[in-house]
């Protein structure tokens, strides 16, 4: 026996009746083709993909928002414009990722013309502020990368806008993704050392990696507002989402004593220098293809050198910083970064009414890197436990790749991971307010910096 599918049988029955119960049945079979929209076609049943621009095509926003978003989500996204004020830069962007979108040097032109959904602004720290704003008011919500911006003024703009335009702020803090770190929120969330009172946490930069700031525009304060907002605010963030409470009070010291002025020699950038073969900072970007194409192709259109020296007389930034933070749930933090290391990395430790919470990360030493990082839990008059977290995951520790996902689709957050416009003010005031006080020697207020007030809880 043939079995036919019910809706050919249907139709076999009804080439068999009458024209009156054809009349009749018929207009329940339109209803079965409506309902079960069999005519339909498959592209109307498609979700459209969300329209995202960028601003700002260096490395950044190529190598962590541009391929890997594309790689991740391109069945749900459509990027529609980049922007950069240097014309190379974005041109160059457009061909390494594969683009057919306009590319613009003027950001007006493209929100007007493009009307994105999404903003992703990966430009210089400086001006994260302008694109913010104007996205916001063209109707686009905002991912932005860390640090949101670099003084408190603009932060307050920020603030502003996005209360005045109902417009959503993100800020891509990739360091609370990763299984290291979460497993330290959790630690700290179960009640593994009781109340924490202090926190002691060391951050090291190595001679690659830490000069590197004092070769780029992060050297100047108008760029990146010093390594306490630009680099730091990683740190601050980690430290206010693992604390749990709001940060009130700060004090800062710190000193340019290392690059800068601090040499016999200097030149405007490493390519053409004299001092090559006695300057062990010399940087060969020649090596890099990608730099090469993406920078040293396009200095005819801004002037800019990615292969700065780091004994320029300019820089004005900090290579050596030191900050004391009272929170609002009277938990004291020590804090520290050096920029001249021989290693990178950091050491953590919680200090608690039932114990202690140690934890280490030591970065840039392939030939001596391991396939986990530790965490040491102590219990006052108890025993000491080793526990020992998988490190294998690329782009900080996995944290990239999460953070992705929980940006572009969204679900549950038990851990508080993702962060808004007052979590990215309260970790660049938290460096602001440690430049402050450098600079003038006395303690800095957070809450006199704009109009949020800390709170001894983290707001949800």
């Amino acid at each position: 026996m043939v079995h036919f599918p019910p809706f050919v049988s249907f139709v076999s029955k009804l080439l068999a009746m009458d024209r009156r119960d054809f009349l009749q049945t018929s207009g329940l079979l339109a209803g079965a083709l409506v309902s079960e929209n069999i005519f339909a076609s498959p592209a109307s049943n498609t979700v459209a993909k969300k329209r995202v621009a960028m601003v700002g095509t260096g490395s950044r926003g190529i190598g962590m928002w541009g391929r890997p978003v594309i790689r991740e989500f391109g069945d749900q996204l459509e990027f529609v414009g980049l922007c950069d004020i240097n014309q190379g830069r974005v041109e160059y962007a457009k061909k390494v990722l594969g683009l057919s979108c306009p590319t613009f040097t003027d950001f007006d032109k493209m929100m007007k013309e493009q009307k994105p959904e999404k903003l992703l602004v990966m430009t210089v720290d400086g001006t994260h502020h302008e694109y913010i704003i104007k996205g916001m008011e063209y109707g686009a919500d905002i991912i932005t990368e860390k640090p949101m911006t670099i003084d408190e003024q603009k932060c307050q703009a920020i603030l502003d806008a996005e209360k005045k335009t109902g417009k959503k702020v993100t800020v891509t803090f990739n360091y609370r993704y990763s299984p290291h770190r979460q497993r330290i929120y959790e630690l700290l969330r179960n009640d593994t050392i009781g109340r924490i009172t202090s926190v002691d946490f060391h951050w090291y930069l190595n001679t690659s990696h830490g000069a590197d700031y004092f070769r780029r525009w992060h050297r100047l304060r108008k760029h990146g507002g010093s390594l306490l907002v630009h680099k730091a605010t990683h740190h601050f963030d980690l430290l206010n989402w693992w604390i749990d409470s709001d940060p009130e009070e700060v004090y800062g010291y710190g000193e340019l004593e290392h690059y800068g002025k601090n040499n016999s020699f200097r030149h405007t950038h490493c390519r053409p220098c004299p001092h090559k073969t006695e300057c062990k900072f010399y940087f060969d970007m020649t090596k890099s293809k990608q730099l090469m194409e993406l920078y040293a192709d396009n200095e005819k259109y801004d002037g800019y050198h990615r292969d700065g020296c780091v004994w320029k007389e300019d820089i004005d930034i900090f290579d050596k910083m030191a900050v004391q933070i009272r929170y609002a749930n009277k938990v004291q933090v020590s804090y520290s970064l050096t920029t001249y290391s021989p290693y990178e990395g950091y050491r953590i430790a919680f200090n608690g009414t039932k114990g202690r919470i140690d934890a280490w990360i030591k970065e840039s030493q392939p030939w001596e890197e391991e396939d986990f990082d530790e965490i040491q839990v102590t219990a006052n008059f108890g025993k000491r436990e080793i526990i020992r977290i998988p490190n294998n995951e690329a782009g900080h520790g996995g944290g990239d790749t999460r953070l992705r996902k929980q940006v572009f689709t969204p679900g549950e957050d038990p851990w508080r991971q993702s962060a808004g416009s007052r979590d990215g003010a309260m970790s660049i005031l938290i460096g602001i307010a440690a430049r402050k006080s450098i600079d003038s020697g006395k303690p800095v207020s957070i809450g006199s910096l704009t109009s949020i007030k800390p709170q001894a809880a983290r707001p949800v």
